[in-house]
């Protein structure tokens, strides 16, 4: 977890940032298990990085503004641009393995902006930014759809969900973003709906989410797919039924310690009917064809 006032990455367990002094946050001990943590807040101080600042506007509806330099570019998904100076050049970054990203109805590019002047970035959402500074060789995973942007020296890959289980019943997508940092420190920037959460999984440590409920996770934390009935605790056959007709999901996203997993409180759902089913995340199967012929939101 960031430093919620200079957004400095926390060492485990600190009291305080060692950067600024602001008090860390900690997570509330029930016997040995300590719950997730809440990120209480955008961030308020600029990133900077080089000769590029960062800022984070905004509450409801958070706006990225950066100020770039000459050093260093952004990219982005397209759809997210919200303003900027004529000055600054935009362009299309080509990414691996085009073709397995089209048919699963994935981004082909993704854009590029250079400086020097400000652009602007916003999801058409209510939410929290999380803000990951990463290290020379530290990566993570992040859900589809859900980055805004990074820095050029971390390196966007994908990797494709092992096990049939994950495959059709994970609604997490048929593919999952792996950001890795390369020369220097690199920035990514998420954007989690409604509140983010941070929980640290200790080593043989699980933790059982809801599928449409995780944004991010350290990339060495193992995801699997278990099912009401194999979650303990779940209440059985009577307790997948119940969540069955209460329109709950069947399935949860297992994560396996050690590491760190980000969870949102929200997931956007298109609009349906008044009383259809809720469920989290995206059919992969609906999903891939969906994103082929449908609206992309």
């Amino acid at each position: 977890m960031n430093c919620p006032t200079c957004q400095t990455p926390l060492v485990p367990g600190a009291k305080f940032c060692a950067n600024c002094g602001a008090p860390a946050p900690q997570a509330t001990q029930v016997g040995a298990y300590s719950e997730p943590v809440p990120e209480s807040d955008n961030p308020k101080s600029p990133i900077v990085l080089g000769d590029m600042s960062i800022k984070v506007e905004g509450e409801l509806v958070p706006v990225v503004d950066v100020e770039l330099g000459t050093q260093q570019t952004v990219y982005f998904e397209h759809h997210i641009l919200l303003w900027k100076q004529p000055n600054v050049t935009l362009g299309f970054m080509n990414l691996k393995n085009a073709g397995k990203r089209f048919f699963a109805g994935l981004q082909i590019f993704i854009s590029t902006a250079r400086g020097p002047g400000n652009i602007a970035f916003s999801r058409e959402a209510p939410g929290q930014i999380v803000a990951m500074r990463l290290q020379p060789g530290q990566s993570i995973d992040v859900r589809e759809h859900q980055f805004l942007l990074a820095t050029s020296n971390v390196a966007y890959d994908f990797y494709w969900q092992t096990g049939l289980a994950n495959v059709f019943f994970s609604r997490s997508g048929l593919f999952i973003d792996r950001f890795i940092a390369q020369q220097g420190e690199g920035v990514v920037l998420l954007h989690g709906y409604g509140n983010v959460f941070e929980k640290t999984l200790q080593p043989g440590e699980m933790l059982d989410v809801e599928p449409g409920a995780w944004l991010w996770k350290d990339s060495n934390v193992r995801m699997d797919t278990v099912s009401a009935l194999q979650s303990q605790g779940g209440g059985g056959l009577m307790g997948a039924l119940g969540a069955f007709v209460g329109g709950a999901s069947l399935t949860l996203n297992r994560f396996y310690g050690p590491g760190r997993v980000g969870l949102q409180s929200m997931t956007y759902h298109e609009p349906q009917a008044e009383g259809a089913q809720q469920q989290g995340g995206q059919s992969n199967i609906g999903g891939v064809l969906g994103s082929l012929f449908g609206d992309r939101q």
